[in-house]
């Protein structure tokens, strides 16, 4: 039984990504959140399980991947889209927004073959992608020019940038509680918290900006230790 635990919340990542598209069809910001926010936790707690109970297995491997695709690749893809499509007069120009939805596919697979991201990411992982996206409609309700077109162009290019970066950017799957190995990951946490509480989701590019700055300040302390 314990075998289909993981499995099963991976499909729970899934099935919320799902949700969290058809509310931003919908234009319900507020459930998309959620419904995303829970997918992004299915998805950390899904590996977690399958280390913990010692099963993992290469389908799980690859349906991780196939629910990642929805979950934080087609919804920010239909985030853009939708944004364009309310900003942009020209009938072809909001299609662009699913770029970032091909680069999330190109991400994905070049994570799975790529042995070099097996304890950190090299290049954006497509959830920390998705969080940023996904503020944007909220940001945009407070600052108007967010919602301009060669604003939203910018972050297509910038984000479909990132995903296949060689930028290398640490994982928050810990190996060990020390606070000496994890000291910037730590920091990061509680930065971002802060930030989240201080500015709500309008903290989301920040936190995208601290979690690069925090990466290159814990793989410098590493290699200058």
């Amino acid at each position: 039984m314990k075998k289909h635990i993981p499995n099963t919340l991976t499909c729970l990542n899934l099935f919320f990504g799902c949700l969290a598209i058809l509310s931003a069809w919908h234009k319900q910001y507020d459930q998309m959140i959620y419904c995303a926010l829970a997918s992004g936790g299915f998805d950390f707690v899904d590996g977690m399980a399958a280390r913990l109970l010692h099963v993992k297995s290469s389908i799980g491997k690859e349906l991780d991947s196939l629910a990642d695709m929805v979950s934080f690749g087609f919804l920010p893809g239909t985030v853009l889209y939708l944004m364009l499509e309310e900003s942009s007069s020209s009938d072809f120009l909001p299609y662009t927004g699913f770029v970032v939805t091909v680069f999330s596919a190109l991400r994905l697979a070049k994570f799975n073959v790529d042995t070099r991201q097996t304890t950190d990411f090299i290049g954006l992982n497509t959830p920390m992608n998705t969080f940023f996206i996904i503020s944007l409609p909220y940001i945009a309700a407070e600052v108007a020019w967010v919602k301009n077109p060669l604003v939203l162009l910018a972050t297509v290019a910038l984000s479909s940038f990132l995903l296949i970066s060689e930028v290398k950017l640490f994982s928050m799957k810990l190996s060990s509680l020390s606070w000496r190995e994890n000291k910037f990951k730590y920091l990061f946490l509680i930065a971002s918290l802060a930030s989240l509480l201080i500015g709500g989701l309008l903290a989301l590019p920040g936190i995208l900006l601290l979690y690069i700055v925090f990466s290159k300040l814990h793989f410098w302390s590493e290699t200058s230790a």
